[in-house]
């Protein structure tokens, strides 16, 4: 059935719900029977009972038949407000008892009497909306999660992870606020604060789930005046300021939050690197044949890991380069992954590439077991689908270590500092076992002679985020305004 189709039948069954309680509480308003107002019309009682409850939407013959019987115009009957808020309670439920909630329940439909108190209909609708908020809750099984982290991929690898429109955006703001080119100062951060009408707040109590609080009814941005000693103070403000240039409103699937969050730390990233200027000085490296994700870092005062991302932006359209990026915990599992240079990372019967355990022999893994973290890890590996080059570095968070990667494939190499490297590797990861299984005869000596205490991710275990937000608790959130608030 097409969408329309839809939308006309179930406003026909809202006009004819709020006709028949009109007509129930006119005619009872007026002291008459059923069977007064049905002989007043030449109706028989069970017809016009089935016009009071909704079910049957009446003639416009017989609705000037029903208004002439009750003394009043037709229009009076056709008006969208029910009567009183008894009227409001009883056709509220009966779209309830008609909606998907009760059905899939098994709650089967009954007749609302006048005997029925307002409290209990008041109970019922009030636990209807809550089921209903626990299933949006927890509507991101991690299966669905995963899809939609599949097709979010395939999004960015089909534009290259190149959002025009995205672009467009971080140009007019930081041409509003008159921002030269180059580093993006706390004051430039400010300034667009204050562009899009927001002053900054710095608190010491800010919710714990949360990196920043927008109280949008006074124009305040609340950020944690606890700022760790490697983060970066900007980003906090930029990304809760992104997410209003964009206009995000609550997300009402785990789909359009993690297609929000995206999009939130693309145009940060874009605010903070424009493309306007970094782009000269990207195709100014390629051209000496000198690229590096350090220099673009560098010359940006951002973090390695934003520099990463942001060349990821930038290198294929605009450089003609492909390439892969990966980030990995120290445990070996991967956090964040894109690429649309045919590497092959391991993934799911799903296609998910989040959460597998990364090739022990890639880059992202070789570059925890390097003493020098001063300067990046370079390496080449040897793949089922060809031979990669790597640079990556390790930063640390309080979620732990991570190495961040970024790689092309072996003839575009030449445009890159590094390539000189000695380091090499070899995977078979895609097409063989390779390092999944340990070498067997390892494996012959220790199967049965050990028994390892797994140190499991409190995330494994737990379900997905609930709420409009997922992971935030909104009871402190809104306590936290209300407290904070001016008077």
């Amino acid at each position: 059935m097409a969408i329309a189709e839809v939308t006309e039948d179930e406003d026909a069954e809202a006009d004819a719900l709020t006709i028949g309680r009109r007509i129930r509480q006119l005619r009872t308003a007026r002291g008459m029977t059923l069977e007064s107002l049905a002989g007043a019309v030449e109706r028989a009682p069970s017809q016009l009972s089935m016009i009071e409850t909704g079910k049957r939407e009446p003639k416009l013959t017989l609705l000037r038949a029903i208004a002439k019987a009750l003394g009043v115009s037709i229009d009076a009957l056709l008006e969208a407000e029910p009567l009183d808020e008894r009227a409001s309670l009883e056709i509220a439920l009966e779209r309830a008892m008609k909606g998907q909630t009760f059905q899939a329940l098994g709650i089967p439909s009954f007749r609302i009497g006048k005997a029925v108190p307002d409290d209990m209909l008041r109970a019922m609708l009030a636990l209807q909306g809550e089921i209903d908020r626990l299933r949006d809750e927890r509507a991101a099984t991690p299966e669905e999660a995963r899809r939609a982290n599949v097709d979010l991929r395939h999004l960015m690898r089909r534009q290259d992870n190149y959002f025009a429109e995205l672009e467009e955006q971080a140009g007019r703001i930081l041409e509003a606020v008159g921002h030269p080119g180059g580093p993006l100062t706390q004051r430039t951060a400010s300034d667009i604060a204050a562009h899009l009408g927001f002053t900054l707040h710095y608190v010491p109590d800010l919710p714990q789930t949360t990196r920043s609080v927008a109280d949008l009814r006074h124009g305040r941005l609340y950020l944690s005046s606890r700022i760790a000693a490697k983060a970066d103070p900007r980003t906090a403000v930029l990304q809760a300021l992104s997410s209003r240039i964009l206009g995000h409103s609550e997300p009402r699937s785990y789909a359009e939050f993690l297609r929000q969050r995206v999009e939130t730390n693309y145009l940060t990233g874009a605010l903070l690197i424009p493309e306007a200027h970094a782009v000269p000085f990207l195709a100014e490296a390629k051209a000496a044949k000198a690229i590096s994700i350090e220099d673009l870092r560098d010359a940006y005062s951002v973090s390695y890991e934003t520099a990463a991302h942001r060349f990821t932006n930038l290198a294929s359209v605009h450089l003609g380069i492909p390439v892969h990026f990966l980030k990995v915990h120290e445990s070996g599992t991967i956090t964040k992954a894109y690429e649309n240079d045919d590497v092959n990372f391991p993934t799911d019967r799903l296609g998910s590439i989040e959460g597998q355990m990364c090739c022990r022999r890639w880059t992202s893994r070789v570059v925890f077991d390097v003493d020098d973290r001063f300067n990046p890890y370079y390496q080449y590996t040897d793949t089922g689908n060809g031979t990669y080059w790597c640079t990556a570095r390790v930063e640390h968070s309080s979620e732990g270590a991570h190495s961040v990667s970024v790689g092309v494939r072996f003839d575009d190499t030449k445009w890159f500092l590094g390539r000189d490297t000695n380091n090499r590797g070899v995977s078979k990861h895609s097409v063989e076992v390779c390092c999944r299984r340990a070498p067997a005869e390892l494996e012959a000596e220790w199967r049965d002679q050990a028994w390892p205490n797994v140190r499991t991710p409190r995330t494994l275990l737990a379900t997905l985020p609930t709420g409009a937000f997922p992971g935030v608790d909104t009871t402190e959130v809104y306590e936290f305004l209300r407290s904070h608030a001016p008077a």
